[in-house]
């Protein structure tokens, strides 16, 4: 019986979603450690930590491969399988940013500008937060999927997603903070410089709104 149960119903994807949303997080969350070698001209460990990005990376994609062959299509789920694709997605694109912007910084061995450093770690830990309190949200994604999304379990991830409102407008404030620093200096720098500077800023400024995705999409699967 349980196994025929299993075949109309599905099996859960909420683990395999969370396990994928925790890779994505720490993919993310190396960048501190990367930009902390970056800042400090380390580049020998700067390459080590760009490795681990690339690694985790990797395993988020394979984990989002398995989880699209494996994601049931049966008609009982509570939420519609576009939507937590979706939600997979969204996810993804934070662990590709973190790649993506080691890979430049660490191609050119770009130097940050002391006169925006302590700016620019700060604005890298602030996105980290924002991801952080993504995987955070997802972590609740088990109770609400046996709950149908809804009840306490659904106020409470309301409550989480509000928090990850105030994080990406923090992250927005500290960017325009950061470009305008920059802007200040940006006379006194090489212009490939500055141009690329601008790009992994705004780069890095994608995780948090990535983070904010996850809670719109969170939201979405709450509407139905």
């Amino acid at each position: 019986m349980g196994n025929y149960i299993t075949k109309i119903f599905g099996k859960s994807p909420v683990g395999p979603i969370q396990e994928h949303m925790d890779t994505c997080y720490r993919c993310a969350k190396e960048l501190r450690t990367f930009f902390g070698h970056v800042v400090a001209s380390q580049w020998d460990e700067a390459t080590t930590s760009r490795a681990q990005i690339v690694n985790l990376e990797n395993e988020a994609d394979e984990l989002k491969k398995q989880i699209r062959g494996q994601l049931p299509k049966s008609l009982f789920m509570p939420v519609p399988r576009e939507d937590l694709l979706e939600l997979l997605l969204v996810q993804d694109r934070m662990a590709n940013r973190a790649r993506d912007v080691s890979g430049i910084v660490l191609g050119r061995r770009m130097e940050i500008p002391a006169p925006i450093q302590q700016r620019f770690v700060d604005f890298v830990s602030r996105n980290i937060d924002a991801a952080k309190q993504a995987r955070k949200s997802i972590r609740e994604l088990d109770e609400l999927y046996e709950t149908g999304f809804r009840g306490a379990e659904a106020t409470l991830v309301e409550s989480l997603v509000d928090e990850l409102d105030q994080l990406e407008n923090d992250t927005d404030n500290l960017q325009v903070t950061l470009r305008a620093a920059l802007f200040a200096i940006e006379s006194e720098l090489p212009p490939i410089d500055v141009m690329f500077l601008y790009r992994i800023i705004e780069e890095i400024g994608d995780i948090g709104d990535m983070a904010e995705r996850i809670g719109r999409r969170l939201e979405i699967l709450l509407c139905h």
